[in-house]
């Protein structure tokens, strides 16, 4: 078998925890790439590619990945949208798959490796009930697994989905309705490196439980890929040297600067303060050195500084004195201030201030012509909430222009989204589209959790009928592999964000938890110090709730005067197209003339119907006219219709928009009249009638006129006569025929002879 493989095709089997099999395929597609896989699960395939540069360019002293990921609308038997009809710049759902691989191949590249890596994963074929996301992590790590790039992989990602009350693996787009757990979780196969995802209100035990499940499935799969790569002889990694350093520069250093550091970090000072003394600090050993010197030694400077003194002294003072960088205890959070009603022409807003971080969030009510569209590769639909982050240079000092979104604001926004949502109203609870709008005015740590709370601030002050407040927290963790000591760190800093070795970002209500993203940058990470980091973080957490609710307990009772104003009633299903009209031109002219937008939609065969105004008087008009076109006609109300035709029996009145029924000559008035001339009707004229009755055959509705008229004296009504049953009218006419009789009709009218 494997000799018929084109190229000398490798494969190798997954088989997960629930019998489904993964398959990882190289050797066949892709061969100039450093690496390049095809993983494959049912009729889903993933194309993930690894190139790296040969040598890193000068002066870099970072790691220059780019990760791509990337559906083909082809590979579900689908033509792009919009005019050009083909795949364009990534959409959100691209990026951020992509930066969930992204957070987890990072950190296990080599430290002193500043070689430009380009990761690319394609979705090539796509089977529509299972989620390619879930793939994606481990084919690029495949990828560089069949590679020969440093990398201290490999990595493997799964989705984990509570359903029933049991954990469940990659499960498909069919089974989602049902979890009140979705999270993704990355790491290797000792330890958790990523974990992102949204919650019901979930306890921390379940969180954790989930986490773990995820585990064992991802050491499966590395499993795999370490044996794959020894297969192929990629165990041995390419030589570089990237960086040149000088030991005893970065001795004399630390020996001459660390102190000092450590005093700086101690003080307790503001952040730019803080970073102004430090950056003094550094500037005043360089220069010692001349020009000269300095073009080779400025960068070692830089770095040195930053690793072995800046970061060692921050971490060494919160080990040894339980000290922060602002002076706050391990598990205190900063000083809250926080404002609803500050923008007043905005249907809601809030200011949101904690430290040195805050947020001002807008909301805004709209149609669902508002809507958010999707139209991705697998998913299409609409979003009646959205969330949008925005991050402008100056909220931290930058002096620079702020040029287009970036895949952290989209990442943050969606992190907060995830937070809010469960608790959001949609469908008929809340007829209004909802968008939440949060732009980060100052920045040091945590702002996607200023966004969640200033989101639930903006929500209330707007009317929003939120079902609990939200609030968010952000976790770190200062740890020291050689003698085992660890921190925990409540609502951290920009600083330590940047210089600890854990940043977990935890949402949530009184009741659970929302949402969750974590990125753990040490290995050996234990699940004890997750559980004190989740619990910590449910106490940050309720006490944010409590400075939250002394602004504002609970939604506003009445939207502000100048939102637009929503009424939804519900239609039969066979009268939405008499809404509408033929080609619309019902439900247009009613928007034109009333200054209305009107949406309908078919929801369990009922058409639910909005009509959107900007005063009463326009909703008014409009819902009296969609009223009258789905009234359902009842048998005895009275109703003033116009008369649409004249017929020698009769006229058709008009007595319901497109609801047409049969005045018949003789229930025109108590008169015999001969002809309809004699009535004096005509077309166009309005006439009040009484619907009497509805032929339960036909569905015909019969009205009169004369029922509303007073009765001539001494008029008396002639009883109906009792008709028979159709088969004793039959029998007795054969009896008379067999006796020879001949049926006299009683009413019938005389013969006239001088007839012509």
């Amino acid at each position: 078998m494997e000799a018929n493989r084109p190229y000398n095709a490798v494969q190798k089997v997954i088989t997960q925890a629930d019998g489904r099999e993964i398959v990882i395929e190289t050797g066949k597609l892709a061969k100039q790439a450093d690496g390049s896989v095809v993983v494959k699960q049912g009729d889903t395939m993933l194309l993930a590619t690894v190139v790296a540069a040969k040598d890193a360019k000068p002066d870099t002293d970072f790691m220059p990945l780019q990760v791509e990921y990337k559906e083909k609308y082809a590979a579900a038997g689908r033509y792009p949208g919009g005019f050009m009809k083909r795949e364009g710049k990534a959409n959100d759902s691209e990026i951020l798959v992509a930066r969930l691989i992204d957070r987890a191949l990072r950190p296990l590249f080599p430290s002193d490796y500043h070689a430009e890596v380009y990761v690319t994963v394609n979705l090539i074929s796509a089977d529509k009930d299972i989620q390619p996301d879930a793939l994606a992590g481990l084919a690029a790590s495949a990828a560089l697994a069949v590679s020969d790039i440093p990398f201290g992989g490999p990595i493997s990602e799964v989705r984990v989905a509570r359903i029933g009350g049991e954990y469940v693996i990659n499960p498909k787009f069919s089974q989602m309705e049902e979890v009140d757990l979705d999270i993704m979780v990355g790491g290797t196969i000792d330890n958790i490196l990523m974990v992102e995802g949204e919650m019901k209100e979930v306890s921390e035990e379940v969180m954790l439980g989930a986490i773990k499940f995820a585990h064992e499935e991802i050491k499966r799969h590395c499993a795999v890929q370490i044996e794959l790569s020894k297969e192929l002889g990629k165990d041995v990694k390419r030589t570089y040297c990237h960086e040149n350093n000088d030991e005893e520069l970065r001795q004399t250093i630390i020996r001459e600067l660390y102190d000092r550091a450590y005093a700086i970090a101690t003080s307790g000072t503001m952040k730019h303060e803080r970073s102004e003394m430090f950056d003094a600090l550094e500037a005043e050993f360089a220069s010692r050195f001349t020009e000269e010197e300095l073009v080779e030694k400025a960068p070692l400077i830089h770095k040195y500084f930053h690793d072995d003194v800046q970061k060692k002294a921050m971490r060494n003072m919160i080990l040894d004195e339980g000290k922060r960088l602002d002076g706050r205890r391990t598990d205190e959070i900063r000083p809250i201030w926080c404002e609803v009603g500050y923008l007043p022409a905005a249907h809601g807003s809030a200011i949101f201030t904690r430290g040195e971080t805050q947020s001002l969030t807008t909301v805004t009510l709209g149609t669902k012509l508002d809507e958010k569209v999707k139209d991705d590769v697998l998913v299409q639909g609409t979003e009646q909430f959205v969330l949008h982050y925005n991050f402008p240079p100056f909220s931290t000092g930058e002096a620079k222009a702020a040029r287009g979104l970036s895949r952290r604001e989209i990442g943050h926004g969606h992190l907060a989204w995830r937070a809010l949502k469960p608790m959001v109203p949609v469908g008929e609870e809340n007829p209004y589209a909802v968008r939440v709008v949060s732009d980060i005015l100052e920045s040091n740590g945590s702002s996607s959790m200023a966004t969640v709370c200033a989101g639930t601030l903006a929500l209330m002050d707007a009317g929003v009928k939120l079902k609990k407040p939200v609030s968010g927290i952000a976790m770190g963790l200062i740890s020291d592999s050689a003698t085992g000591r660890w921190a925990v760190l409540s609502d951290i800093l920009g600083d330590e964000d940047h210089l600890g070795d854990m940043d977990f970002k935890v949402t949530g209500t009184k009741d659970g938890i929302t949402a969750t993203q974590m990125d753990i940058k040490v290995d050996g990470l234990s699940y004890e110090v997750l559980a004190k980091a989740l619990e910590q973080a449910r106490e940050g957490r309720m006490h944010i709730l409590g400075k939250l609710t002394e602004c504002i307990a609970e939604p506003r009772a009445e939207y502000r005067p100048f939102v637009p104003r929503i009424v939804q009633i519900t239609i039969p299903q066979d009268l939405i197209g008499a809404v509408i009209g033929p080609g619309g031109k019902i439900i247009q002219d009613i928007q034109k003339t009333t200054g209305t937008t009107i949406t309908i939609t078919e929801v369990d065969d009922k058409g639910i119907v909005d009509i959107f105004g900007p005063d009463k008087e326009s909703l008014d008009g409009a819902l009296a006219r969609v009223k009258a076109i789905a009234a359902v006609p009842e048998v005895g109300e009275t109703y003033t219709g116009k008369i649409r035709s004249i017929v020698a029996f009769g006229a058709f009145v008009e007595i319901l928009p497109g609801k047409d029924a049969l005045l018949h000559i003789s229930e025109i008035d108590y008169k015999r009249f001969e002809t309809m001339e004699e009535t004096g009707l005509k077309e166009g004229d309005m006439i009040d009638v009484k619907l009497i009755g509805v032929d339960p055959k036909t569905g015909k509705l019969k009205l009169s006129h004369r029922v509303l008229l007073p009765k001539p004296e001494g008029w008396t009504e002639r009883e109906p006569r009792e008709r028979r049953p159709r088969g004793e009218h039959d029998r007795n006419r054969g009896e008379r025929q067999e006796r020879g009789e001949r049926r006299e009709h009683r009413d019938r009218r005389p013969f006239r002879e001088d007839k012509e």
